[in-house]
């Protein structure tokens, strides 16, 4: 199963997402990222705290959703802040949809503890995220059920 975590500039929280996803997944399993707006470089500090949790950042890099043109994702997540008023991409296509809105850890400002902080709290988010959507019974759920499973994940 192929899984798109998409984000505005595909620079931190679809990066910490797709490395996260990758890193907990089995055989069968690979997550990509992109974004709407690409910012063509990763956040630094999503590097170290990927690195830090032991996480393989090789390969890691801001592109566009064109990249995935020939091979469309089985599902699509959305992981920017609608809550903070961010226009998420939007992805054509047959896959399942859902979104995952995630605060972005690299907009906090303050002390180092405090940054750190957010994007540990970020990264928490997500494997508890990324843990219930792999245990997930994937031979027994219909399209619509998935798609309700995913929108119950993105309450976690």
């Amino acid at each position: 199963m192929k899984v798109l975590f998409m984000c505005t500039h595909n620079s931190c929280r679809s990066i910490l997402s797709e490395a996260l996803f990758n890193h907990l997944a089995p055989a069968g399993f690979e997550a990509v990222s992109s974004g709407s707006f690409p910012s063509g470089r990763v956040n630094p500090r999503a590097l170290q705290t990927l690195e830090a949790a032991g996480i393989d950042t090789d390969g890691l890099g801001s592109k566009a959703s064109d990249a995935f043109a020939d091979s469309a994702p089985d599902v699509v997540i959305t992981v920017c802040d609608r809550a903070a008023g961010e226009a998420c991409p939007i992805f054509f296509g047959p896959s399942v949809k859902a979104h995952w809105g995630l605060a972005d850890p690299s907009e906090v400002s303050g002390s180092e503890a405090e940054i750190e902080a957010a994007f540990q709290i970020t990264l928490g988010k997500i494997r508890k995220r990324a843990n219930a959507f792999l245990a997930l019974p994937f031979s027994r759920l219909s399209r619509e059920q998935l798609q309700a499973e995913l929108a119950r994940i993105g309450s976690l």
